[in-house]
């Protein structure tokens, strides 16, 4: 080969290899949480969706991955037994995020026929043995604050930056026009403050929009229940949440908004 061609030839090798390091550093965020972050196959099924399918509407893509793993009827407890959690251990990285959003399903019975995914409430250490009849094993169940802080701390071992989210509020307007804060919103602050993750108070920031608007305009946003939104809800959620990502002092995740 003439020396003319061995210098482009090496540049170009070189250009490709800086790309494809450059593809391989991009960051992840990774979005875990219930049906009210994706809802469904996340295609907008019987007109719901969650805010995390819109979250590409705020942030740079090309600069940043969204990886949105919620799944509809998980709480804080079966995503970990479902073995979401692990998945995304397997190939979270240093630099990377994830925004957790998990309350709604937390309420349910521990160990009943149909669902059996609640988990103890308040952010303490107890636990309860359990018979899971629906994974037909024995199961210590522990309280959604430990859920929490798992994820938390187990983001941070790998390098990652965890972003607590407390949950949407349900459409539920009392007479004076006022929706109560979630408990479950609460537990999250304290978490976050537990364990020095992020926090965003979706749940007041949503409320707060919410008695802006009034219950008739509300209502448009929730076509089949009082907890899940259609797309003009869940944009609405998203553009929150941005919104939310950039008043956080001192979180780089800012840096990926549009």
């Amino acid at each position: 080969m003439k020396t003319k061609y061995i210098i482009p030839i090496f540049a170009l090798f070189v250009f490709f290899a800086v790309s494809f390091q450059k593809i391989q550093d991009k960051p992840v965020l990774y979005i875990i949480g219930d049906s009210t972050v994706q809802n469904g196959s996340g295609k907008g099924a019987d007109s719901l969706w969650g805010w995390g399918n819109f979250m590409n509407l705020f942030l740079d893509s090309n600069r940043i991955e969204i990886q949105n793993h919620a799944k509809g009827g998980r709480s804080s407890r079966t995503f970990v037994t479902d073995g979401r959690w692990d998945s995304i251990m397997k190939t979270i990285k240093k630099g990377d995020y994830v925004l957790m959003q998990f309350g709604h399903n937390d309420g349910g019975a521990l160990d009943d026929t149909l669902r059996a995914r609640g988990t103890i409430k308040g952010i303490g250490d107890e636990s309860k043995d359990i018979y899971n009849p629906i994974r037909k094993v024995n199961e210590t169940v522990y309280t959604y604050g430990y859920y929490m802080r798992k994820f938390a701390n187990e983001a941070k071992s790998k390098g990652a930056i965890p972003i607590i989210v407390s949950p949407i509020p349900r459409n539920k307007f009392d007479a004076k026009g006022k929706i109560e804060k979630d408990q479950y919103g609460g537990w999250a602050q304290e978490v976050a403050q537990q364990t020095g993750a992020y926090f965003l108070d979706l749940n007041q920031m949503v409320i707060k929009e919410y008695q802006k608007m009034g219950a008739e305009k509300v209502k448009a946003f929730f076509p089949k229940d009082h907890t899940h939104t259609n797309e003009a809800g869940a944009v609405l959620n998203a553009e929150l949440v941005a919104k939310g990502i950039k008043d956080l002092k001192k979180c780089e995740l800012k840096n990926y908004l549009k």
